[in-house]
């Protein structure tokens, strides 16, 4: 009886797992193609494609998070009249966050983008034909990291100099290596525990 009980109910618990594991990768698909769509683009243009930088799509991720409650408007995101920029006073802790410091990244560039449901073709429109396009122009960017929040996509370029690399120093690597580690081994306990708990109540 037991046994066809867990016969049952196991797919849909492995269902269930899977959902709860590879939801993030649905973001990361949408990053990516913005990605891949700006590299189209560049290329287009004669540019050499932009690398992923992991450091500046951590600072993209928080900066898109600082946004993520502020609406859509005409004087928002790409919109937005060069000067009159949001200013994070917190942006030394969202640096501090990433394990980045002002002097690897002042060489970048922060382009914010607010599309309502994130919409691929409208999200492109707002970083090749807005005053973003003279960045994505720019032979000196290489890199590039993109993160998403609600409405808000952010995408961070980087350049190859020092000043621009989003290089992290090496006590700050292993730290932040050894983070994700255990969030990583936290989550699979967690998820053996669940298994492990499933099947005794069988």
């Amino acid at each position: 009886m037991a046994s066809s009980r867990f016969f049952l109910l196991f797919p849909l618990f492995v269902s269930f797992l899977l959902c709860i594991i590879f939801h993030p990768v649905l973001c990361d698909d949408e990053e990516d193609g913005l990605l891949r769509s700006i590299n189209s683009y560049r290329t287009s243009l004669n540019r050499t494609v932009l690398t992923k930088n992991d450091n500046a799509e951590c600072l993209a991720g928080e900066i898109a998070d600082q946004f993520k409650n502020q609406p859509c408007t005409n004087s928002t995101g790409s919109n937005t009249v060069p000067g009159t920029e949001t200013q994070f006073p917190n942006y030394p802790t969202l640096l501090a966050n990433c394990h980045l410091n002002v002097s690897n990244t002042r060489d970048g560039a922060v382009l914010p983008a607010c599309v309502p449901n994130l919409d691929p073709s409208l999200v492109l429109t707002n970083f090749t034909q807005t005053q973003y396009s003279v960045n994505l122009n720019d032979s000196k960017f290489t890199g590039a990291g993109i993160g998403s929040d609600g409405n808000w996509i952010v995408v961070v370029l980087t350049t190859n100099t020092p000043e621009g690399s989003f290089v992290t120093s090496e006590a700050d690597n292993l730290g932040s290596n050894a983070a994700k580690l255990t969030g990583k081994n936290i989550g699979m306990i967690y998820l053996l525990f669940l298994l492990m708990g499933f099947l005794f109540m069988l």
